[in-house]
């Protein structure tokens, strides 16, 4: 791997387990750093997706596109965060879902192959990636019940409150999109607000 500073993915790590210097070596020695340029794809939907990817900086989107050729946002991944199509990734099932970088991101890669092999080689991987897909399932349901029952004022609220570190400099037809709603409307929903 090219030297990179991965400083802040193994304090993410480090959140829910303790590696020991050598693990620590081993684990980076799998991964893969990628520089996205703004609005590049990480995957597009169809594509098989291979990797786990972690934001070193800058930020990324998942969404999908309906048959009217709207944006459909499903999540943000800022610095410190991890994002996958787990779809695709688990069953290797073409991506339902596009991911694409918002702004110049940096990003290392984990494959799924060296995942699995991690599971073996150092077991308490398992432990951390299934710490990480429970939260993840954890914040899909709750984002499923909000868009049941939040008016777009408190999805807005939320969202602020669950990406405060990037709520300031992404596009407001990106917050729309993921709360919701269209960008008028969101330009409307601000405006009362204040």
């Amino acid at each position: 791997m090219p030297d990179i500073d991965v400083s802040l993915l193994l304090k993410n790590i480090a959140k829910h387990i303790t590696l020991t210097a050598s693990e620590e070596t081993h684990f980076v020695s799998l991964l893969k750093s990628q520089k996205l340029k703004n609005k590049a794809f990480l995957l597009k939907e169809g594509a098989i997706c291979k990797h786990s990817a972690f934001v070193l900086s800058g930020c990324l989107k998942s969404f999908t596109v309906d048959r009217n050729g709207f944006e459909r946002i499903l999540h943000f991944a800022p610095s410190d965060w991890w994002m996958a199509d787990m779809y695709s990734l688990i069953s290797q099932n073409g991506a339902i879902l596009n991911i694409q970088a918002l702004m110049p991101t940096s990003i290392v890669l984990l494959s799924k192959q060296d995942q699995e092999t991690l599971y073996y080689q150092v077991p308490k991987f398992e432990r951390f990636f299934r710490i990480i897909l429970e939260k993840s399932l954890v914040a899909h349901q709750r984002r499923i019940l909000d868009g049941l029952s939040l008016s777009a004022e408190q999805r807005y609220l939320n969202f602020r409150q669950k990406y405060q570190d990037v709520v300031d400099y992404l596009p407001q037809k990106e917050i729309a999109s993921y709360i919701g709603v269209t960008p008028e409307f969101f330009s409307k929903m601000k405006k009362n607000m204040l």
